[in-house]
């Protein structure tokens, strides 16, 4: 599957395409790179969004995560939530059926993760955790980023 990587402030990512579309998201540098036209647009649009992702346009690639059925209601109502805003494990079971704990779940396991945005899901109380390389700390930067209000943060 081609993969083309890229350097961000989040240390550096790969991006894997199969059939122009985008099957992962992955934290690290890629043993292979393909410059192919899908992988250097979608490298090019992340490089922007990661600028500003308040005035970045639609993704340009479809996403096809590999997952279970109920994984992929998850991360489509990910999908869903706008940039800078944040929502509960519960609010996203009550949106996308399920449990808080079986959203989390599904969550975790999100193989695009920014593009699909599991960083705009948080516990009531703290920020829940995240997948990426600098775990909690990717995910506070990310939101911070997307200028997004953590409903559990002092006013």
């Amino acid at each position: 599957m081609p993969q083309l990587s890229l350097h961000s402030p989040l240390g550096p990512l790969t991006l894997t395409e199969e059939d122009g579309k985008l099957i992962s998201l992955d934290w690290g540098w890629g043993r292979d790179q393909t410059e192919n036209p899908q992988l250097c647009e979608a490298r090019d649009w992340l490089d922007q969004w990661l600028d500003d992702p308040k005035t970045a346009k639609p993704f340009p690639l479809p996403l096809e995560p590999f997952g279970t059925v109920y994984q992929k209601k998850i991360w489509a109502a990910l999908c869903d939530i706008p940039v800078g805003t944040v929502i509960t494990y519960k609010e996203l079971a009550e949106r996308a059926g399920g449990s808080p704990r079986s959203a989390g779940q599904a969550v975790g396991r999100n193989p695009i993760p920014i593009l699909i945005p599991c960083h705009r899901i948080v516990s009531s109380t703290h920020p829940g955790g995240y997948s990426g390389d600098g775990g909690i700390d990717d995910k506070l930067w990310l939101l911070e980023l997307e200028e997004a209000t953590l409903p559990f943060a002092k006013k």
